[in-house]
């Protein structure tokens, strides 16, 4: 017994900012953020919080589906930007929707969560559970500096899911996840200061939003998420040429091409939505899958390598087949 991805949906938020519109705010200009990132706009929030984004996305899947609410036995939501540190987002998601059935939880793994979330749905529904949502939603504009352009350029709003029911096989074939928490403080965001009657931290409230090593991220990017594929390959017993379409996680274009490069594979295999939406985290890969989906492009049976990776340091592929 395994997951079955039934459906697929996405939701963005409406309002949109280019890089011109970040050129009027900052010293930056559509040229160097096209050129260093693949980055043409992206789209943010006025008025709505992750929770918001990730009820829309389960209320499509649910749309699609034909299934009701109270059908549905988990929620399981990736993001590293939610709403509190408690309630879950995933609590919040299944009281808008009236999921009264579903027990619901977060998962914090950044731009991984999304790989780790399905991975994790993948066991339960190999138990007693049947029907699930899993959903990977960011709202990260909450945690820019629209002042600093080595991160503002970088991130977006949104979010998207799957609904996944157990079946007799499991779609996925392989997963490698893999942490590196000894390099965790080279890409940061959402620091909780000590702030109580007995202690109080005497840091920069700055490290309230993202800071991040580029340099570093991008070697780390470029070096484990390959490994990553190669290892989850063997595991499946797929060679490269096997792989249909690879959805990696939407950092950077430029990070996209080296991987493709280093695994000597034609970059027109890498589905690619970053100049449209930038980075959304936890939300990028299933907003890419939908698209993908939803478009005809990915059809089924065709056999898809999954790869994520980022703050943690975390990276996470899975082979399966669609």
């Amino acid at each position: 017994m395994g997951l079955k991805i039934m459906q697929t949906a996405h939701y963005v938020p409406s309002k949109v900012v280019t890089n011109d519109d970040l050129a009027a705010m900052m010293d930056t200009s559509d040229e160097w953020i096209s050129s260093r990132t693949g980055i043409k706009q992206r789209h943010v929030v006025r008025d709505e919080q992750t929770s918001d984004l990730a009820a829309k996305v389960a209320e499509k899947l649910l749309a699609k589906s034909g299934h009701e609410a109270e059908d549905i036995d988990f929620i399981i939501v990736a993001t590293m930007s939610p709403d509190y540190l408690t309630p879950a987002t995933a609590a919040i998601v299944q009281g808008k929707i009236g999921a009264k059935k579903a027990w619901a939880f977060d998962v914090n793994a950044a731009c991984s969560g999304f790989i780790y979330a399905l991975a994790l749905a993948d066991k339960l529904l190999a138990g007693k559970y049947r029907l699930g949502l899993v959903i990977g939603a960011e709202v990260l504009s909450k945690l820019v500096d629209w002042q600093e352009r080595s991160t503002a350029v970088l991130f977006g709003d949104g979010a998207g899911g799957v609904l996944v029911e157990a079946k007799d096989k499991s779609s996925i074939v392989a997963e490698d996840l893999a942490t590196f928490g000894q390099d965790g403080g080279t890409l940061t965001a959402g620091y909780q200061p000590l702030e109580s009657a007995f202690a109080q931290d005497q840091v920069d409230k700055h490290r309230h939003f993202f800071e991040m090593d580029g340099r570093a991220v991008y070697r780390f990017a470029t070096h484990e998420v390959p490994n990553s594929l190669t290892r989850v390959l063997a595991k499946a017993d797929w060679s490269l040429d096997d792989v249909s379409w690879f959805i990696l996680h939407q950092a950077n274009g430029r990070i996209i091409s080296a991987i493709a490069q280093h695994l000597g594979q034609d970059e027109s295999k890498f589905l690619n939505n970053v100049a449209k939406f930038g980075n959304t985290s936890a939300a990028s890969i299933p907003i890419l899958l939908d698209e993908a989906v939803s478009s005809g492009q990915i059809k089924s049976g065709e056999k898809l390598l999954l790869s994520g990776f980022g703050g943690g340091l975390t990276a996470g592929s899975l082979a399966i087949v669609y």
